[in-house]
């Protein structure tokens, strides 16, 4: 032990077990372990919650063995770029590797969460069957499952507390899935199956929910029809956060007295979600929980803006915000006018591709955003015109964003008053804000934002770069600065081979960097693998798929490339596409 820790012995391991677990976060526990032997072996046997960024960076029996105590893990596998179809449907990123070494080494695991990963019927009938005090299961932006094996989950989870399931690919083989859930069941305090696309056994679900004293969060898909709603939400008073399903019929005083009167029952109400199909006939019957709302996410309900806007002048406490673009420039002002303690921000398009009636949504509600709420710090933002102008104002009077993602729909639209880059306004919000850990860039941009984000975004953890930059400088800049940048990507910019390999050794810094459309060649990634024998270097090549790769040249350009830190090598499942430099 080292000299000045010697007085680390006199305390016995159950001491430092507690105070180690004052140390929640994963970089914390990482550094205590690094100072002796007794600390790595204590900080082992205490660990007994695991994040895993990457599902190839180690191998998950080497996981398991590493903290032999987990009662707790969570795991994410593909690519983010894969929520945008970038990423090849036979990637990889399967559980069962990871669920088979579980079982093998975690048998009292409790609470399971999944991110981007291919979870089978298997994994989940093992994951039921063999963890025997099994709390909490949470899938989110996950595929290779159907409603039968969450049947096996309701079957023998006698246990589980949270089924939270948010924006999977679920096949619908098990009309009464939720019938598995024995009659003794009782312990739910989350159910979400919003992503469901069949038929809900109405009846079913009233009966389980009935039973379940402790449940607060409660979200139902859009096949819940609103007159279904009025018999759920009686059986379930005490909800927090309730998803509503379909919030559409036709007009019934009746229907609506009873729901208005069902609603106003849940005193504890903080989030409202869903609100499918919603039209202007029931939206009052929620008027009388608006008050105590902290979070609203209307991202799937095609409200308009007079509706939105009347809706959200009831929600004085809102803290999170979750819209399409149908709420215009005049519904953010009214949250402005209404919302002083918004803290968060997004708002998506309703119309992707702009072959509707434009919206009018424009810097100006991003503006009255910034001037009236000042706690905001964090935002997402789709529009199809920005300025300057409006980004000096927004970082000026948002100094404390920690995430800002400003989403110009069409590449490469300048400020559309002086037609000049958007380089000016950027780097406005990376110097104003200074504990900024995630940005994503769109518009016009040259490489004087890039040089603006690698001098300043000292926090920077997470930055999405498309259609942007003049060359390889920008790319140099972002490397080489940002010192803190854990997660780089990049989509149809001009960057080459040479800010890659000039900055080889940042690379093993980051948990990961994507470039898909750049102008990187295979020789230079094959120079990187063999001069970063740590990072895996996966060369993703849809128009060669199944061609050998020692016979592609040097020169030929790379569609996709996908570059992560490792200490399990390369991976064994890659499909035809997919290539693994060496």
């Amino acid at each position: 032990m080292v000299g000045g820790f010697r007085w680390a012995a006199m305390f016995p391991d159950e001491v430092w077990e507690h105070v180690f677990s004052f140390l929640p976060a994963d970089a914390d526990r990482n550094a205590a372990a690094l100072v002796c032997r007794a600390w790595y072996r204590i900080e082992r046997r205490s660990r007994w919650r695991v994040f895993v960024g990457n599902c190839y960076a180690v191998e998950p029996a080497a996981a398991v063995r590493r903290f032999p105590e987990v009662r707790a893990a969570a795991i994410k596998g593909k690519p983010h770029f894969a929520d945008f179809n970038l990423v090849p449907s036979d990637w990889g990123g399967g559980a069962e590797a990871w669920v088979e070494a579980m079982v093998e080494g975690w048998p009292h695991l409790e609470e399971l969460r999944l991110k981007r990963m291919v979870v089978s019927d298997d994994c989940l009938e093992l994951i039921a069957r063999c963890f025997k005090n099994f709390k909490v299961l949470s899938l989110v932006s996950c595929e290779g499952f159907s409603t039968a094996g969450l049947a096996a989950i309701a079957a023998n989870c006698r246990n589980l507390r949270e089924l939270d399931l948010h924006e999977n690919e679920v096949e619908d083989n098990c009309l009464h899935w939720m019938s598995h859930f024995p009659e003794s069941f009782a312990s739910l305090v989350t159910l979400n199956i919003a992503c469901l696309e069949g038929e809900v056994n109405v009846s079913v679900l009233e009966r389980l929910i009935g039973r379940c004293p402790n449940l607060k969060t409660l979200r139902l898909n859009h096949s819940v029809p609103l007159e279904r709603l009025v018999g759920l939400l009686h059986r379930v008073p005490q909800l927090v956060d309730l998803g509503t399903g379909k919030f559409a019929a036709q007009h019934h005083p009746e229907l609506f007295s009873k729901l208005e009167s069902a609603i106003a029952g849940c005193k504890n109400l903080k989030s409202l979600s869903g609100f499918w199909e919603a039209g202007p006939t029931y939206l009052p019957a929620i008027y009388s929980v608006c008050e105590g709302l902290t979070s609203l996410n209307l991202s799937y309900a095609t409200i308009q803006g007079p509706e939105l806007i009347k809706l959200i002048s009831w929600c004085k406490n809102l803290q999170r915000l979750w819209v399409m673009d149908l709420i215009e420039d005049d519904g953010l002002i009214a949250v402005a006018a209404s919302c002083k303690l918004l803290q968060e921000l997004r708002v998506f398009p309703s119309d992707p591709y702009g072959a509707a009636q434009p919206i009018s949504l424009t810097e100006h509600g991003l503006v009255a955003i910034s001037a009236g709420c000042p706690m905001l710090h964090s935002v997402l933002y789709f529009c199809r015109q920005m300025t300057n102008a409006a980004l000096l104002t927004v970082a000026k009077n948002c100094p404390n964003f920690t995430c800002f993602r400003l989403c110009i729909m069409e590449p490469h639209t300048p400020d559309y008053i002086t037609r000049q880059p958007l380089d000016a306004g950027f780097s406005a919000i990376v110097e104003s804000c200074k504990h900024l850990r995630r940005l994503s860039l769109s518009g016009l941009l040259t490489d004087l934002v890039f040089k603006s984000i690698g001098a300043s975004a000292n926090c920077l953890e997470m930055l999405s770069v498309a259609f942007a930059g003049d060359g390889d400088a920008g790319l140099h800049y972002i490397l080489s600065g940002c010192k803190n940048l854990r997660k780089l990507e990049i989509r149809d910019c001009p960057f080459g081979d040479k800010p890659l390999l000039d900055n080889a050794a940042k690379l093993e810094t980051m948990r990961s960097l994507w470039m898909s459309s750049c102008s990187v060649t295979l020789g230079a990634c094959r120079q990187l693998a063999r001069k970063m024998p740590l990072l895996n270097v996966e060369v993703i090549n849809e128009r060669k798929r199944g061609l050998p790769l020692e016979l592609q040249p040097d020169n030929c350009p790379v569609e996709k490339l996908y570059i992560y830190r490792t200490v399990a090598g390369p991976r064994s499942d890659t499909p035809s596409c997919v290539w693994i430099l060496r």
